[in-house]
């Protein structure tokens, strides 16, 4: 099955993850989300993101983790 795209800015991303926008700046240049496009055309797929906890107000209560880095495995892990 085809994976889902849902291309979103920067900005959108960062407040769905509940991050500061430079977060997702540096997690598309690490490899850890895919980026669609470049420069201001750059579009980053909510599906491969999980969204930020929120209380009832909207309030982030807990940002996402960072997603995983490509191609590395953690030590406690790799056990």
């Amino acid at each position: 099955m085809a994976s889902t795209l849902a291309l979103a800015t920067a900005t959108d991303v960062a407040y769905w993850t509940g991050r500061p926008i430079g977060t997702i700046w540096r997690w598309a240049s690490e490899g850890r989300i895919t980026v669609h496009g470049h420069g201001k055309n750059a579009r980053y797929n909510l599906m491969e993101i999980d969204p930020a906890t929120r209380d009832e107000n909207g309030n982030v209560t807990a940002p996402t983790p960072a997603p995983p880095l490509p191609g590395r495995v953690r030590i406690d892990a790799a056990a």
